[in-house]
């Protein structure tokens, strides 16, 4: 009998797109993640805790959810936001890089 992973473990950024998403640290209360996408990047249907974005530049980019519904957004470098825990699959719809800092809430 195989065991199925856990779906956190299965949706996880950092398993499923490593090129975007790296752990900066880890402790019991939270994960903070390093994202970087480069111009015009997308990554992988992924799943968040809850948690806060810190924008390290200007951002545009495109969240694409798993009923196939999509919302494009504007961040500002510096502006810092909380995410509620979801799905979704961003792309990066701008000519440059950008860098978030994400900090996942852990309970």
């Amino acid at each position: 009998m195989s065991t199925a992973p856990k779906p956190q473990t299965v949706q996880d950024p950092v398993e499923l797109d490593p090129k975007h998403y790296s752990v900066e640290i880890e402790n019991e209360q939270v994960r903070v993640l390093h994202v970087n996408y480069g111009a015009r990047e997308k990554s992988v249907m992924h799943s968040h805790p809850d948690g806060v974005a810190i924008f390290q530049n200007d951002i545009h980019c495109r969240f694409t959810f798993p009923d196939g519904k999509t919302e494009e957004h504007h961040f500002r470098a510096g502006q810092t936001l909380f995410m509620p825990a979801g799905t979704h699959l961003p792309e990066n719809l701008s000519d440059q890089a950008f860098d978030v800092i994400l900090v996942e809430l852990k309970r």
